[in-house]
């Protein structure tokens, strides 16, 4: 399967990214298709063996839109595979390169949009003008006296054609467009207006020619025209500023770094950097891409990354992160990862996917956009019909009534009343340290009522060292060889610190032979002749290792006071026991205070025994632990817990797990809301809708505030937007007329149209004043 982003020009409504979006999942091929009417993106899953851009590109462009992307542009989730060193760094390059470029390219099919919708109303409204004032006389009939000369008046009809006609002209696209959706039988926006404004103008050529008597209304035509376009340009600037964020993290890229490239200084382009290369930064320059420091200390600006605004001190072999800002000092790096593996990259990925994600509750909106043209058009029709065949009213009314139906509805406010709000939503997410990876996790978060912490590298800061050694019958020295050696191939944090302590007191280690990891019990090796097992009490008795009765109490002892203790065992012997702790992060503390005082439930899961659990659990605040965990049976604690709710009492609830995204994975992907712990660079953690790049836990909190803040402007967009189409259309159709006499211009019909829309992106724009309520009680990392 391959998965292809493309950009789409043209659309004016949820509608059109609704046809767009069933055209592409009838072809052969298309497995999954989503097109964002705010981002201008369509993004397709597809078999490459029977589908592909050209037949997208046709479909598209049938219906009357523009792909606004070449070919090499094409970015896919499914690049080949390169092997080699140049070529793998030649595709990188060739990769980020592709992404800026489809980048460019994007902003200059928006820019270009502004510029033509700005043309196309001045010249609008530099016709509609004169059709206005000639047709002053009749709109301002039984109000005042005002009349042309003779000659005027007698080619009134004539003049109002050639002056009306130039504003249809500029304005064709939309005509086109509506009537090519038409004829596929996936009726848009376009669509309405083209019906209402065509019906108004063919009817005036009627009367104005003499064909059949009346009134020509061509003052009308020209109106909806103008206010719709100024609807629409005012509509694409504030979508422009919607997707803010994606620009800032965009522009925060340099374009050269000064290498040292064969003993001499050289300033290149960004893209011909390579991982390895010596690059020098001076005070004030941006950081090119990452890398680790190898001489010189300064400080970095990583706010614009991370959200921190404190900077941090950089000295030899402390990662950097490219696009942040050096303060004070010069350094050189070395360059480690390039083009589309930086962090910054990654980070645009992760936001421009969650950008283009769709929330569960735009589902009705989108059901309701696929049918509401056809819908409009047949109550425009049936209004249209009662008012002139069964109330008996005149033809110009019925029409009035019809024209103003089709052009009062409006389906883009619907289809902006999520997506500019999960845009803004995860760009203010970004700007905090917080990636949200999909517009799910967006909504779902703040519903959640227990949060489930991991506590190894996620409480804890993972950074485990080894406090305590007891030797049963053999040196010190010795026990901790045997250990070392057996968990020398181990990845659990435990056997690190284990091998650490023997590197730090350098002790020399033996070859491992048949070594095997036992998960949640510890490991078994032969370290030369003798068989070592380093674990839990659980695996000494699975295998029949006698412990004393004071070794118990020793461990006992040391587990009160939060340390995790091993066993070691030498043949069939204990050899010792070694007591291994792991300090809480600053942030935990409060964090938890912060959320159990908004009234979550919270609960640590770890596969630690109950008493070191419940020592690290009270220091972070957490009374509910659970411990004795496996990694692998993680997961159905959390379904246990989504079940049954805090406590089991309380009925099925949603629930937040957070975890650092390595042993956690299926608890991350059974809660209904996963969230990763940042590991150094690598954002792109697989698991997990929520990412905290700073690794503080306190950023949950503002992950909430966010989350709940995103759903009201959502609900209130939404609101807006049914209330209107609710209201009115009926009013449109005449609703009032019987009891009030008032009957709806098609003019003040396609302002409220044009408006409705504006509203609700001007509403979700508000979101850029966002800032989390709470602040960090101690600002200490």
């Amino acid at each position: 399967m391959k998965k292809i982003t493309i950009p789409v020009g043209g659309m004016d409504c949820a509608s059109c990214s609704a046809n767009i979006e069933r055209g592409l999942k009838k072809i052969e091929g298309v497995q999954k298709a989503n097109v964002n009417y705010v981002t201008g993106r369509a993004v397709v899953e597809y078999d490459e063996a029977a589908a592909g851009l050209p037949k997208f590109r046709k479909l598209i462009e049938g219906l009357g839109y523009s792909v606004e992307m070449k070919e090499e542009h094409a970015p896919s989730a499914g690049m080949h595979e390169m092997e080699g060193g140049m070529r793998g760094m030649e595709g990188g390059m060739h990769e980020m390169g592709g992404m800026e470029g489809m980048h460019d390219h994007e902003k200059m099919a928006r820019e270009g949009e502004i510029a033509e919708l700005k043309q196309r109303l001045t010249l609008s409204i530099a016709f509609t003008i004169p059709v206005l004032l000639l047709a002053l006389p009749e709109m301002l009939a039984g109000i005042a006296s005002l009349s042309y000369p003779e000659f005027l008046a007698a080619h009134m009809a004539v003049l109002q054609f050639f002056l009306a006609t130039p504003v249809l002209y500029v304005n064709r696209t939309i005509f086109v467009r509506g009537f090519r959706e038409l004829a596929s039988r996936m009726p848009g926006m376009d669509s309405l207006v083209a019906l209402g404004v065509g019906t108004a103008y063919t009817y005036s050529v009627l009367v104005g020619f003499g064909f059949i008597a009346g009134e020509v209304y061509y003052e009308t035509a020209v109106l909806l025209l103008s206010f719709i376009v100024l609807g629409k340009y005012l509509e694409a600037i504030a979508k422009g500023k919607t997707s803010e964020a994606i620009k800032r993290l965009i522009g925060l890229q340099p374009k050269t770094a000064l290498v040292i490239r064969n003993g001499k200084e050289a300033e290149i382009s960004i893209a011909a950097v390579v991982a390895g290369d010596i690059i020098i930064v001076k005070p004030g320059e941006k950081i090119p891409v990452d890398g680790v420091v190898l001489e010189g200390e300064s400080s970095v600006d990583e706010s614009m990354i991370t959200g921190e605004s404190i900077p941090v001190h950089k000295r030899k072999g402390m990662a950097v992160i490219g696009g942040t800002i050096n303060k004070t000092g010069s350094f050189r790096f070395k360059a480690m990862k390039v083009g589309a593996d930086t962090m910054l990259a990654q980070i645009i990925r992760l936001v421009e996917d969650a950008q283009g994600s769709k929330a569960p509750i735009q589902r009705l909106a989108d059901i309701v956009a696929g049918y509401f043209v056809q819908v409009v058009i047949a109550l425009a029709l049936l209004a249209f019909g009662f008012w002139f065949f069964i109330a008996g009213q005149p033809f110009i009314f019925a029409l009035t009534i019809l024209v103003s139906t089709l052009i009062i509805a409006c389906p883009c406010a619907m289809g902006l009343a999520t997506p500019t709000a999960v845009m803004l939503g995860t760009g203010k997410g970004a700007e905090n340290g917080i990636l949200i990876k999909d517009a799910e996790s967006l909504e779902l978060l703040h519903q959640c009522r227990t949060v489930v912490f991991d506590k190894t590298g996620t409480i804890t800061k993972g950074e485990a060292v080894v406090t305590d050694l007891t030797a049963f019958g053999l040196r010190e020295g010795e026990l901790l060889r045997l250990a070392a050696s057996a968990e020398k191939k181990s990845e659990h944090p435990l056997a690190q610190a284990i091998v650490d302590e023997a590197k730090r007191r350098k002790v020399g280690l033996s070859e491992a032979k048949k070594f095997s990891a036992i998960p949640g019990h510890g490991v078994v090796a032969n370290v030369g002749q003798v068989r070592v097992l380093v674990g839990n009490l659980a695996l000494m008795k699975k295998e029949k290792i006698a412990i004393g009765g004071k070794a118990v109490e020793q461990m006992h002892a040391l587990e009160e006071d939060g340390k995790s203790v091993v066993v070691v065992a030498a043949g069939k012997k204990a050899a010792g026991l070694i007591a291994i702790a792991d300090t809480i992060k600053a942030s935990s503390a409060e964090a938890v205070a912060r959320l159990r005082a908004r009234g979550y439930e919270v609960v640590m899961i770890t596969g630690d025994n109950e008493r070191t659990a419940r020592a690290i659990a009270k220091q972070a605040g957490i009374t509910r632990v659970l411990a004795h965990v496996l990694p692998e049976d993680k997961a159905n604690e959390v379904k246990k817990l989504q079940a049954g709710g805090a406590g089991g009492k309380n009925g099925a609830q949603k629930v937040a797990f957070v975890g650092d995204g390595i042993n956690d994975a299926p608890a991350l992907a059974q809660a209904d809301v996963g969230i990763a712990i940042g590991t150094g660079t690598d954002v792109a953690i697989e698991s997990g809708g929520i990412v905290l790049v700073k690794s503080d836990l306190r950023d949950i909190v503002t992950a909430i505030e966010l989350s709940a803040y995103t759903m009201k402007k959502i609900k209130q967009n939404l609101f807006w937007a049914f209330a209107y189409n609710i209201v009115s259309i009926p009013v449109a159709m005449g609703a009032l007329y019987p009891f009030t006499g008032f009957l709806l211009s098609p003019v003040i019909a396609g302002a409220a149209m044009a408006f409705s829309s504006v509203s609700v992106v001007s509403n979700s724009l508000l979101m850029r004043g966002f800032k989390p309520k709470s602040v960090y009680l101690d600002q200490t990392p």
